[in-house]
């Protein structure tokens, strides 16, 4: 059975709350690398939204997350039906 690589977790990583909504914002390298950051975001429900393409950077990683919250909102990593709605 194949080892799971150690991971280096970028200190931009962790949670993110915004509008009530919490999310976990983890940001990635293979341990003792210079490859390029990987990111993903973790729902409350455990869904899981990565990036396709990685970054040469921590910060790039986390600021194109800024920009995905600032341009969709942080509502975007929820599914449809988990949106509370105002009646």
């Amino acid at each position: 059975m194949a080892k799971k690589p150690k991971l280096e977790h970028s200190e931009l990583s962790g949670e993110f709350t915004e509008d009530g909504i919490t999310v976990l914002v983890d940001i990635f390298r293979p341990a003792g690398t210079q490859q390029d950051w990987k990111l993903e975001v973790v729902t409350e429900k455990e869904e899981l939204f990565e990036w396709d393409e990685p970054f040469a950077t921590d910060r790039e990683a986390f600021d194109e997350f800024l920009a995905t919250v600032a341009r969709d909102g942080i509502r975007s990593f929820l599914e449809d039906d988990d949106v509370p709605t105002t009646h």
